[in-house]
């Protein structure tokens, strides 16, 4: 399978992509020895009268190429930044949100929240609420809290920008609580658009993830990434790093669409089923197809077909190589799992794969990921 080589780790593991998971003891957070198109807002609606406002930092100083002072759009959007503690359970964790609504609903990292019973949010400004779980998508590392004790008048839901907008090198922001330093600022810029992360719960890809190298640690699991207009265009996640849980320049956040195509089910309370076909393949190229002894060096090569997947159902084999899916062609895994992300557990989609120098056609009823 042409997936990157970087994974999630559970805690006790020092390499790979590690994620941004903090510790607690009692309210503190502490280290913890292992960090583990575009929809509006449909939470919230329109922003509210007060939301932060649409703003873009000045240049600090007169030169040409001068640092950027984010301290404007900061002020105006801190407060919309949470820290979500688990209080009262030896282990507990810690790590950030972002708000959502004034009935304080908050969107965070589903591991921040994973087995926890206890969970309790805290505002910039000291208030804080007990909280539950409403809905969770684990497999795009996503899950929304309520936090009811909270005022209306005292909760900034953020605002979501369109982050299949966004480009590399573009300026960009985090607001967290690493290492118990409780709404932090770091900056940087994005380095890299539609990566492919994987799910450390399902083993799904988690596709058109931001790289960034604003400093991202333990403690900054599910807080906002920001644009300069004071938008949430990522969810951050994860950090690549061999040699442990510190950053080293790499970070990644879930893109804000991603999280706004399934608010409206999570704050339903429902639990999100993502569809799998149930292959692993490597992507063709003139030196892939030579080494594997077939003609075609476009497609992905079927390794494995999952027993009982949908891939097996429809008459997938090893050996194969998909060529096209609902009509669009299949280059890299990255355009398979769109095509297969794109469609709802259940639903049917059209493969043309490449069996023998002949084309053949079949149709594939995709079924959910398996959670266990």
């Amino acid at each position: 399978m042409s997936l990157p080589t970087r994974r999630f780790l559970r805690p006790g593991a020092l390499v790979g992509l590690v994620l941004l998971l903090g510790a607690v003891a009692g309210v503190a957070c502490t280290d913890d020895d292992t960090p583990d198109g575009s929809p509006e807002p449909t939470s919230t609606g329109s922003p509210p009268s007060d939301a932060p406002a649409t703003a873009t930092p000045g240049a600090a100083g007169d030169g040409a190429g001068a640092p950027i002072d984010f301290s404007d759009v900061v002020a105006e959007v801190a407060p919309s930044v949470v820290l979500i503690e688990s209080v009262g359970t030896p282990g507990s964790t810690s790590g950030s949100g972002v708000v959502l609504d004034r009935e304080g609903h908050v969107l965070t990292n589903f591991h921040v929240v994973q087995g926890q019973q206890n969970l309790k949010v805290t505002l910039m400004d000291g208030s804080a609420s007990l909280a539950t779980i409403v809905g969770t998508d684990p497999a795009n590392d996503l899950a929304v809290i309520h936090a009811s004790d909270f005022a209306s008048e005292v909760l900034h839901p953020a605002r979501f920008g369109d982050s299949d907008q966004v480009r590399a090198g573009q300026p960009v922001f985090a607001i967290g609580n690493p290492f118990s330093q409780r709404f932090t600022v770091t900056s940087g810029i994005i380095s890299a658009t539609n990566r492919t992360s994987q799910s450390a719960f399902t083993g799904r890809s988690i596709r058109d993830v931001l790289q960034t190298d604003a400093a991202l640690n333990p403690g900054n699991s599910g807080g906002p990434l920001f644009n300069l207009a004071g938008e949430v265009i990522g969810i951050n996640t994860s950090i690549e790093n061999p040699e442990g849980r510190v950053f080293a320049g790499i970070g990644f956040a879930v893109p804000a669409n991603t999280a706004q195509r399934f608010l409206p089910q999570m704050l339903a309370g429902e639990d999100i089923q993502h569809p799998q076909l149930g292959v692993s393949t490597v992507a063709l190229d003139e030196v892939e197809a030579g080494q594997l002894g077939v003609s075609v060096n476009r497609g992905l090569y079927v390794t494995t077909v999952t027993p009982g997947s949908a891939a097996e159902r429809s008459g997938i084999r090893v050996g194969d190589i998909i060529r096209t899916a609902n009509g669009e062609a299949i280059r890299s895994f990255v355009d398979l799992i769109r095509a297969i992300d794109d469609a709802e557990v259940g639903e049917e989609i059209a493969i043309t794969v490449s069996r023998g120098g002949e084309e053949v056609g079949m149709t594939a009823i995709l079924q959910p990921w398996d959670l266990n």
